[in-house]
């Protein structure tokens, strides 16, 4: 069999190829088609079904504020375990934000904790006010510096401004949004300038 290359695809299918060319394509489809059934066992259904309802407005508030869709998302996943957590279903706080002292709205107590968060009126109001939590604060400046699709850059940066105590927190965010391909929401602003 000189210059073939034999594969068996799914035990009942025999390919032969002689062109070089299409050998390597053969091969390369596969590579990617093993790859992505690997990635969509790891997939949380929930966090797939999260990702539909909300991503729109991630990517909103990235025209609107310059913050990648990905990180957005993926804060919103961590912090509101997709949308199940208590502060998430009672106060509609979906990126776990404590009450400080310029915050005049409703607060809600995390019964893991004992601390007091922000409540909203709604979802989309915890999304806005995410926004503008890292806009109107000097220590997530540098941050804006970042190019939109530099996902890794705003994960650690995000971690190191002090929005999380968990030294695994950029990994984890790092982990769902190449787990969830969120990137892809970035490449909308990038596309679209």
């Amino acid at each position: 069999m000189n210059n073939y290359l034999f594969l068996k695809l799914n035990s009942c299918k025999t390919m032969y190829y002689k062109n070089e060319y299409l050998k390597k394509l053969t091969i390369l489809i596969v590579f990617v088609f093993i790859s992505f059934s690997g990635f969509s066992q790891n997939r949380s259904p929930e966090f797939e079904n999260y990702i539909e309802t909300y991503k729109e407005w991630a990517i909103y508030q990235m025209y609107k504020y310059k913050i990648p869709a990905s990180i957005t998302l993926a804060q919103a996943i961590l912090e509101s375990a997709g949308g199940k957590s208590h502060l998430a279903i009672y106060g509609n706080n979906h990126f776990g934000i404590k009450n400080k002292p310029e915050w005049k709205g409703e607060v809600i107590v995390n019964p893991n904790d004992r601390e007091l968060y922000r409540k909203y009126p709604s979802i989309q109001k915890s999304y806005e006010d995410h926004s503008l939590f890292l806009t109107q604060r000097p220590w997530y400046r540098e941050l804006f510096d970042l190019h939109i699709t530099d996902y890794k850059g705003w994960a650690e940066g995000l971690q190191k401004a002090g929005y999380a105590v968990d030294k695994a927190y950029p990994e984890k965010l790092i982990r769902i949004i190449e787990t969830y391909q969120l990137y892809v929401y970035d490449q909308i602003l990038v596309a679209n300038n």
